[in-house]
């Protein structure tokens, strides 16, 4: 039986409800981007494909997490796959052109950063909900995410070294997130794991029904937006940051971080409508 949130959550603050004006019109087409209120959903649209991933779908993965970024009104993204059998497949074997992308520079500059996989910096919070067979890029996708909620379809695996390929960037990724026998058994057999066992290992935070999937990522987005959304970013990047500093370092670079916060519009609304007793109006400035 799959393992679901326990305990309820009561909100500390509400949102204002979102009008049909404030959603966000999808763009993309081997993967797409659209936003209902402050939550944007970037999907994997290939399911005739398996949802791998060829040079369309990387230029418009690409185009939606940078639409993502830029995107003022976007405070929460999920990151999830079209259609009931694959979250993502990997990279397309059979149309391999462009997969990886386009990488600026001359040969000390590739490879280089040029992806959400491969390490763009995104301080929003961000959900893979993980909607079935999840490999390869994808996996590599799902553990650059703060959250992993699953179906309880759902299987993981890194399978390049069946092939006779490295896997890079997972393997930089993963033992920071599980036990390093955990993260080497997925990195080094190529075999895939049932949701359970990513629950088990801590690679899954949620395993749920696979028809209540998208209900579980959507909660757990609205809860994020209770968050003033600076303020959030401001402590995941912190959070980021610091674990390659010392101690000295990461406190001070916290307590600028903490500086620069408090000078916003969405830092003077907290206190103020602390005073008053209401919930606050977060404007994201």
């Amino acid at each position: 039986m799959a393992r679901s949130p326990t305990g309820s959550h009561p909100p500390t603050t509400t949102v204002a409800p979102m009008s049909q004006g404030e959603r966000a019109e999808p763009s993309g087409t081997a993967a797409t981007y659209e936003r209902d209120g402050h939550v944007a959903t970037i999907t994997y649209h290939r399911p005739e494909a398996a949802n791998t991933v060829n040079g369309a779908m990387r230029r418009d993965l690409n185009a939606a997490w940078e639409r993502f970024m830029a995107d003022e009104e976007a405070w929460v993204a999920i990151l999830t796959g079209a259609g009931d059998r694959h979250f993502c497949g990997g990279a397309d074997l059979r149309d391999p052109d462009g997969s990886t992308g386009d990488f600026a520079g001359t040969f000390w500059e590739v490879p280089t950063v040029n992806s959400f996989e491969s390490g763009l910096e995104v301080f929003k919070p961000t959900i893979a909900a993980v909607n079935g067979v999840c490999l390869g890029y994808g996996l590599t996708a799902v553990v650059s995410c703060d959250f992993v909620v699953a179906s309880d379809r759902a299987t993981f695996s890194w399978p390049e070294v069946t092939i006779g390929i490295p896997t890079i960037v997972g393997a930089i990724r993963l033992p920071r997130k599980v036990a390093w026998a955990d993260a080497m058994e997925l990195l080094l057999t190529g075999e895939a794991i049932d949701a359970e066992r990513a629950l088990d290992i801590g690679l899954a935070w949620r395993v749920v029904p696979h028809d209540d999937l998208m209900a579980e990522a959507r909660a757990l987005a609205d809860r994020l937006c209770r968050a003033a959304p600076l303020a959030a970013r401001a402590t995941k990047e912190v959070a980021v940051r610091t674990r390659d500093m010392g101690w000295t370092e990461a406190v001070r670079f916290g307590e600028t971080m903490r500086r620069v916060a408090g000078t916003t519009d969405d830092a003077t609304e907290g206190r103020t409508a602390w005073r008053e007793k209401r919930s606050p109006e977060w404007e994201g400035r």
